[in-house]
């Protein structure tokens, strides 16, 4: 078995009572077999307990106003305090490390959505590195295409290459990287999968470059179409279930700071936005590694995923769709800040955002759906708003 890790995953420790948020509500908490088996095992009055506040059927712990029921006033978990850290579930045991499973492979990630990992990820000021290691672990998984995952492992080293290419603007690597997906999944579509190969090596060429600068000013738009095209794409949160139950109140906040007095202010605002990052280099620097290490994150944790769908170009049409909407939330709140921005105010709204969209399997596989068959998500549009 091969395990892969970026570099700073073993920095995280949970800051427990000092974190302001909670791990344990605002998402229904999945319980894996053997925990269930465990706790149907459990005998005494903690036992009963646990059979009363399972969702048996859903396999997740019922909930109290959108909190975890073993969730108590000090924030602290009562199976942890009444069984110790063996009576977790695999998700609570493991929250935020997270892991995509495929044949002889575990990749491990931080998940943004927890507000400690998110500053980690984010803090990173070099460029991530993936450590692995393996052991003898040996597994079959029926129908595994490991020719087709392993073109695409090599695919996604070139795309998180093109992202940490700090020599061109984050808008240029995100169009260089959805150029790529675009072509890849032109490949698999007309089961021309072994052409992939050669289509890597184009890409490396230093001339291509040239040539997506040009795509992207000849695909730019007017400032009215790209306000029209990114108010339009808020409209994704009115199709995912909402987790959070203060979520929809800010996103409507966002919504408003952003559209509600039309194109004039919306365009003022994204002017006052870049001109204040061009006034200090360190900080114009700073808003183009979040953007980077934001970008890496999506893409390491779910382009290999693709494998099973058979759609790495929807995979990294949300990468790029989920950081630039992070990126106008955070002009939102440079608005409502009157003008200031600061690292733990990025940090919260990209925990926000991911723990409202990641927490939720029905929100990520509606996230798939839109941006495979949704056509204001096809390649021109998006290159588009870079």
């Amino acid at each position: 078995m091969q395990y892969t890790i970026p570099h700073y995953y073993h920095k995280f420790q949970c800051i427990a009572g000092a974190c302001k948020d909670t791990c344990c509500a605002g998402w229904s908490i999945m319980i894996d077999d053997k925990a269930k088996k465990r706790y149907w095992r459990q005998k005494g009055s903690f036992g009963e307990r646990l059979k009363q506040s399972i969702d048996w059927k859903n396999s997740s712990f019922k909930q109290c106003g959108r909190r975890c029921v073993f969730l108590n006033r000090e924030k602290l978990c009562d199976i942890y305090t009444e069984a110790g850290p063996d009576m977790l579930c695999k998700t609570c045991r493991e929250y935020p490390r997270h892991t995509e499973e495929f044949q002889g492979v575990r990749e491990i990630s931080l998940s943004l959505s927890c507000e400690e990992a998110a500053r980690i990820i984010l803090g990173t000021k070099e460029s991530v590195y993936f450590q692995t290691k393996e052991d003898e672990k040996e597994e079959i998984y029926p129908e595994f295409d490991s020719s087709l995952f392993h073109t695409l492992t090599e695919a996604r080293k070139l795309i998180i290459s093109f992202l940490q290419d700090r020599r061109y603007s984050c808008s240029h690597r995100m169009a260089m990287s959805l150029g790529f997906a675009h072509d890849i999944q032109s490949r698999i579509r007309g089961d021309r999968v072994f052409e992939i190969n050669g289509l890597m090596e184009r890409y490396q060429d230093e001339s291509l470059h040239g040539i997506i600068e040009k795509k992207i000013n000849n695909s730019k738009e007017h400032e009215e179409n790209r306000f029209v095209k990114v108010k339009e794409w808020f409209t994704i949160f009115q199709e995912i279930e909402v987790l959070d139950a203060d979520w929809s109140r800010y996103i409507n906040t966002i919504k408003k700071l952003l559209f509600e007095k039309g194109i004039t202010s919306y365009e003022e605002n994204r002017i006052a936005f870049y001109n204040h990052l061009k006034e200090n280099p360190e900080r114009e620097e700073q808003w183009e590694i979040w953007c980077e290490q934001l970008l890496v994150y999506f893409v390491f944790t779910y382009f290999c995923g693709s494998v099973y769908d058979e759609q790495p170009y929807g995979k990294i049409k949300l990468a790029v769709v989920c950081t630039l909407l992070i990126q106008e939330m955070a002009q939102a709140t440079f608005k409502m800040r009157e003008g200031r921005l600061d690292f733990s105010e990025f940090v919260h709204l990209s925990h926000r955002f991911s723990k409202e969209m990641e927490h939720s399997d029905l929100n990520l596989n509606t996230m798939d759906r839109i941006f495979t068959t949704d056509k204001k998500f096809g390649l021109k549009s998006l290159l588009s708003v870079l």
